[in-house]
């Protein structure tokens, strides 16, 4: 029951999906399928009637015949009807039903039954979890105590930002200030009313628990309720229901009260009814406030850790309150007992019985996915929470005479050790340095090993934790490990023992092992132990296995599984003398798994190509011959792409087969060999010369490797960027994915910042330089917080956070220490009050020198994007910071600092650049904020901004291989033309993303995401902006408010929902992207062009064109500063601008505009390409049309003349507003400053022409000062 408790909202959810979206079930009339339909989906929904024992005496269910009957239990009690129920079975004709059989298995059970709800006596566990439900459901459970996911955890924007655009016209939707700097405060939620109460505490009494003689009678519970009209009742949970008793605070007496006062009934809800007058109204009320919300946005998380935002509201904001509450700190008994002992797991035996569950039908392989995917959400949690215990000195070690780092605990049967190098098995390769990188890369070896499923080979479950410079890593207790072994007998069975020196090889491994190695491209190697006696292993002599007392076969340690980059450490070897500064920090320098895919992937493909060409020279029947070849040779390059993009193995058998599928009888696609040696250049010593040729050409094989990332996958993945092949990444998580996903270690970094030539690229190079001083922080930071005693470690933070980011405000900041808690602890090692902004500079650079190879230019800190730094860091620490305007640099160094802000970006930037970012200061500097922050404070961030820290989670779970398959599936019949099917599998991938991850995973947004696209694609536009709109909950909840993935998801959904007619509410979503790009990158990302270029023409669409046009502008300016003035980019954007002017009736500006394309066009593409001719056709008629108003304008002057009126004073009062918006708007510099005020004076006189156009713009039209000028100012 208690995993009931915790996943309230899953199947009704499931049955939402399928009944929510309309595209392919007929429904009729009555909501039920159609014939024709039901025999296809075989399991399409039916109803149920369920007969309650109490008022409304019965409700209707749809259910699916698939689901157990414990998920219809669940979609009963989250009825309305059936809320007062937890306690209860079902009945079907007479029969109890089982909960845990599938519907479709109870006899008789079809569409129309009936069944019964039968209430049944509670039990202690069944109190408790009753009492618990009811407290959150009436909202008197206040906030929960939480110790692991941080304030505001999993919090959304959504609503806000949709209902902020309901309450607009036309005008407001369409203003935007491009130059305004960007506001924290955007991440923030608004702050609501609070929920109305429907009583004022549920807690257990003090008389809890019942005395034995009692409990003999059936008492179980004692509970104080205080209502809203403010009585107090005692009440007694019994056996048969719960009653108001005789017992007061002083008295005891647990009978029931005689009438008037004494009320019973079987659930706790029933009882409030009856004992609170008001309580029926304001629970309505709760539950009408509850729904004005998205349900989304409100779910409990089950299946995922909340994203916790970086920047939080101040502790005294609402948002933040902390009430009173007396059962809080009982919840723990509520919820796990006297001994709490219900929520005790042993996590192994769960985790390897998971995966022995079966896994032939579909059925048995969505349950099973399901399960393991609910287990390592449950274990990653149970992790984090004991990891950030171990990191306080909460736990007691195993082995607490020993050193700090080679302590290790066990905690809620975790087994937890740091990721540092306690006992010396490092000593060699880097020490503690070498240590973390290999729990790093173990994490992700585990996670391959788990999503590989190989039948036979169990690994433990692993989490790494970073907490306050601590790494953590919490795996489950391998059955046998600490077990003592004989005297001459191994703990490990198969690879390295103690170092390197003993080795084992026990061939009951070896089969098990050589699966896993086949997957991972390891080559079967010879190594030798420390007397040159040679083993021939199946994996890196790294990878141990070992047997445990369960009799199964686990594989631990997973560092080592591709080869070490050795150019890398043959470029990095210094010379003994002058060690230790400049050396890479470790020995660790391993390939990346996705890049040893792409040589795989490359060489299979040359070696299809080269059969082919040996069978076409050997065929006689050539004209047969060559279609086969033709078409394999399509596949084999389509089956490459694919699985270099989803970075999904594929077995050179399958697509073996795949690629062959013509020449079936001709290519043996089992000739076809690549693996790799993972233990060259490990020291490794062969003894014969066989052993020494057969070692040296493995070696060369890694080399090339080496060589394959350096020459090829560097240059490619930056020369994507470039011509936008990849999409541009947008901060550092997003870089560091792209990068991965293409099999570059950030160790490369460096080396791209080197090959990142020309306008766009600088972009790049600076996102990059970002990223390496980022990093580099994180390794400074983590050695000044690791030993530090937590009360001590956000001093520690806001100084070092004041040196990097807050010099330009306070040069010479020190370090706020409470001196009391000081001297608490008098061993603590403050050194980080010594370091000043210069010092920690220093480290930095040395950082990057060690461990990027890269040297930052001498001003680099004088070059920084402060906002987006701070987020970063804070990103990669944890941190959550109190939202402030945060004043990096004070007002008189302002025009200092800010004038060397854009030297990062040589060349086209300066020139506008510089203005817009001294304005950006300014107007933040005279915010009255930051005004008061200063006089009280000298420094940029004080200890109290740091609010909280969170841990940084990496777990080993893996993805779900079916519903994967699901979409793959159905996207690929949609490419073939068979729309139907490949509809009904895209609703089955999607309806098995939501049953296996749960509703609220980062996984599902991306899967809601890859179908809004797909329905929109297809035209189902209203299940696209449907799919698109959770995607985007989801992913705030689960990824981060302001992740780069929901800022891309906000821009999907946009568009469709401009697509389906609503283009305000779009520009709603667009401008909240274009918020949250200004505190992710900044101004000026290459991406954002597009954005404000389709916003245009969403302001096109609603006709207000005078506005359409400033956004064109804005894409016009930001295209230039980033690919220059005579980019192609720009001169199409030149081309939509000018058709924008004429539709303002801006005819001179849009002749030049089209002239400026033209030219591009012309020096760019020569006079034949048809985009020159088409600008020149647009010109011609654009000059004929200028001559004509030139020519009706003299006329209109000439009259005027006559008629003797004087307008000067006119045109100074139109003119000054309208000329000083285009120029300042419109960086390319206009030379026609008074265009726009003769256009605009005929436009005066002739009055007309601007109203056929829109009526909407009239308005605005009168006074371009008040809108317009507004935002130029």
């Amino acid at each position: 029951m208690s995993e009931k408790q915790e996943s309230p909202a899953q199947p009704a959810q499931e049955a939402e999906t399928l009944n929510g979206q309309p595209e392919d079930t007929k429904v009729d009339s009555t909501g039920q399928p159609t014939e024709e339909d039901a025999g296809e989906v075989g399991d399409a929904l039916y109803p149920l009637t369920i007969h309650l024992p109490h008022e409304p005496s019965k409700i209707h269910v749809m259910v699916s015949p698939q689901e157990q009957v414990h998920e219809l239990r669940q979609s009963i009690i989250e009825l309305p009807a059936a809320f007062q129920y937890s306690c209860f079975h079902l009945e079907h004709a007479g029969e109890r039903i089982n909960d845990f059989v599938q519907i479709s298995d109870v006899k008789g059970l079809g569409p129309e039954a009936e069944i019964r709800l039968v209430e049944d006596p509670y039990n202690e566990k069944e109190a408790r979890i009753h009492v618990i439900r009811i407290r959150d459901l009436v909202g008197a459970a206040g906030d929960r105590t939480d110790t692991l996911q941080g304030v505001l955890p999993g919090v959304s924007l959504f609503d806000s930002v949709t209902s902020s655009a309901k309450d607009t016209d036309n005008v407001q939707a369409s203003t935007y200030d491009f130059d305004a700097p960007a506001k924290p405060s955007v991440l923030i939620p608004e702050e609501e009313e609070p929920a109305p109460k429907t009583v004022k505490s549920i807690a257990l009494s003090p008389w809890n628990p019942p005395p034995y003689h009692l409990r003999q009678k059936g008492h179980l519970l004692y509970l104080l309720i205080t209502t809203n009209e403010g009585e107090q009742y005692q009440i007694t949970s019994h056996v048969g229901g719960f009653y108001v008793n005789k017992s007061s605070n002083s008295k005891f007496d647990p009978l029931p009260r005689a009438a008037p006062k004494g009320h019973s009934a079987h659930s706790l809800l029933t009882l409030l009814a009856q004992i609170s007058p008001s309580f029926s109204k304001s629970f309505e009320d709760l539950l009408q406030y509850n729904n004005r919300k998205d349900p989304l946005a409100t779910f409990q998380m089950t299946n995922a850790i909340p994203a916790a935002p970086w920047l939080v509201p101040s502790p005294s904001s609402p948002l933040c309150a902390h009430t009173p509450d007396i059962t809080r700190t009982q919840e723990g008994y509520l919820i796990s007992g006297v001994d709490n002992t219900d929520t005790l797991r042993d996590w192994n035996e769960e985790f390897q019985s998971a995966r022995e569950l079966p896994k032939e039908t579909v059925q048995d392989r969505v349950f099973r996915e399901r399960f393991i995917s609910k287990l390592f959400a449950d274990y990653s949690d149970a992790a984090a929470r004991g990891a950030i215990l171990v990191a306080r000195g909460e736990v007691t070690p195993l082995n607490p005479t020993e050193g700090r780092d080679a302590q290790i605990f066990v905690y809620n049967n975790v087994f937890f050790s740091f990721g540092a190098d306690g006992v010396g098995t490092f000593t060699s390769e880097g020490g503690d340095d070498a240590a973390r990188v290999a729990t790093g890369k173990d994490v992700n070896g585990v996670r391959l090993v788990n999503q590989l499923d190989i039948d036979g080979l169990y690994s433990p479950a692993t989490v790494v934790v970073d907490y306050l410079g601590k790494r953590i890593v919490g795996q489950t207790v391998v059955p046998g490990i600490f077990k003592q072994r004989e005297p001459g007998e191994n703990s490990i069975e198969y690879g390295a023992v103690e170092g390197k020196e003993i080795v084992a090889a026990d061939e009951r491994f070896a089969p098990t092992f050589a699966k896993l190695s086949k997957a991972l491209k390891v080559k079967k190697h010879p190594v030798w132990d420390k007397d040159g006696k040679r083993f021939d292993l199946e994996a890196s002599v790294e990878t141990k296995g070992l047997m445990g007392t369960d009799g199964r076969k686990y594989v631990l340690d997973l560092y080592r599984i591709t080869p070490l980059d050795v150019l890398w450490l043959e470029e990095n070897k210094v010379t003994e003398g002058e060690k230790n500064d400049l050396e890479y920090p470790h020995r660790m320098t391993v390939l990346r798994p996705e890049l040893v895919e792409l040589i795989r992937n490359q060489k299979w493909t040359e070696w299809v190509n080269k059969e082919l060409a040996r069978l076409k020279e050997k065929s006689k029947a050539k004209s047969q011959d060559e279609q086969a070849t033709k078409e394999s040779k399509d596949e084999a390059s389509s089956t490459e792409e694919k699985s270099t993009e989803e970075g999904k193995p594929s077995e050179p058998g399958e697509s073996g087969e795949n690629a062959t599928t013509e020449t079936e009888d001709r290519i043996d696609a089992s000739e076809f060999q690549f693996a790799l040696n993972p233990d060259v250049y490990s020291g490794q010593e062969p003894q014969t010369e066989a052993e020494k040729e057969e070692l040296a050409a493995d070696e060369e094989e890694v080399r090339d490797a080496c060589k394959y990332l350096r020459e090829s996958a560097i240059p490619d993945f930056v020369n994507d960027i470039k011509v936008s092949d990849l999409p541009f990444p947008m901060d550092g998580l997003s870089l560091t994915k792209m990068m991965h996903k293409r099999g570059i270690n950030m160790r490369y970094l460096g080396k791209v910042v080197s090959l990142c030539e020309g306008p766009r690229l600088l972009r790049l190079r600076d996102l990059c330089v970002q990223e390496i001083i980022t990093r580099a922080f994180k390794h400074v930071a983590g050695k000044y917080l690791r030993y530090l005693p937590i009360p001590l470690t956000s001093a520690c933070i806001a100084h070092l956070l004041n040196c990097l980011l807050g010099s330009g405000f306070n040069s010479k900041p020190t370090a706020e220490i409470d001196e009391s808690l000081k001297a608490l602890y008098p061993e603590a090692d403050l050194s980080f009050a010594n370091v000043t902004p210069e010092s920690l500079r220093q480290e930095i650079e040395a950082q990057a020198t060690r461990r990027f190879k890269f040297t930052l230019d001498s001003d680099w800190h004088n070059q920084l994007k402060h906002l987006q730094l701070l987020r970063e860091i804070s990103l990669k620490l944890g941190l959550q910071l109190q939202a402030k305007n945060f004043q990096f640099t004070s007002d008189s160094s302002a025009g200092a600092a800010t004038s060397t802000t854009t030297n990062g970006v040589n060349g086209h930037t300066n020139g506008d650049n510089k203005d817009s970012k001294k304005k950006k200061k300014k107007t933040r500097d005279g915010s009255p904020a930051s005004v008061a922050s200063s006089i009280s404070s000298p420094v940029t961030f004080t200890p109290d901004d740091v609010v909280n820290v969170v841990p940084i989670i990496k777990d080993s779970a893996p993805k779900s291989a079916i519903s994967e398959e699901a979409l793959e599936g159905g996207r690929h019949s949609i490419m073939q033309n068979n729309r139907k099917i490949g509809q009904e599998l895209l609703l089955e991938s999607l309806t098995l993303h939501e049953q296996i991850y749960g509703i609220l995973h980062p996984e599902v947004a991306r899967a809601y995401s890859s179908l809004a696209q797909i329905y929109y694609q297809l035209d189902e536009k209203e299940a696209a902006v449907d799919l698109a709109r959770k995607a985007v909950i989801v992913s705030e909840r689960t990824i981060g408010v302001d992740s780069a993935e929901t800022l891309l998801y906000y821009l999907n959904l946009g568009l469709y929902v401009h697509g389906s007619g609503d283009s305000k509410t779009a520009l709603a979503y667009v401008k909240h992207a274009l918020n949250l790009w200004k505190i992710i990158y900044g101004p000026d990302h290459p991406d954002s062009i597009t954005t404000l270029n389709n916003a245009a023409v969403m302001l096109q669409h609603m006709q207000a064109y005078h506005e359409s046009r400033i956004w064109f502008e804005q894409a016009l300016a930001v295209c230039e500063r980033v690919m220059g003035k005579q980019s192609l980019p720009a001169a199409s954007l030149l081309f939509q601008l000018a058709q924008a002017l004429a539709l303002d009736n801006e005819s001179k500006a849009a002749l030049g505009k089209m002239r400026e394309c033209y030219n591009i066009f012309l020096h760019q593409l020569g006079p034949e390409n048809n985009n020159t001719k088409e600008a020149e056709t647009w010109l011609e008629q654009l000059t004929q049309n200028a001559v004509a108003i030139a020519k009706r304008d003299k006329d209109a002057q000439a009259r005027r003349l006559r008629a003797g009126i004087r307008f000067p004073a006119r045109n100074v009062a139109l003119g000054a507003g309208a000329t000083t918006q285009p120029t300042a708007l419109n960086n390319p510099k206009s030379d026609k400053p008074d265009a726009r005020s003769i256009d605009d004076l005929i436009k005066f006189i002739e009055g007309n022409t601007a109203q056929k156009k829109s009526t909407k713009k009239r308005t605005g039209r009168s006074g371009p000062k008040t809108r317009v000028g507004a935002t130029a100012a």
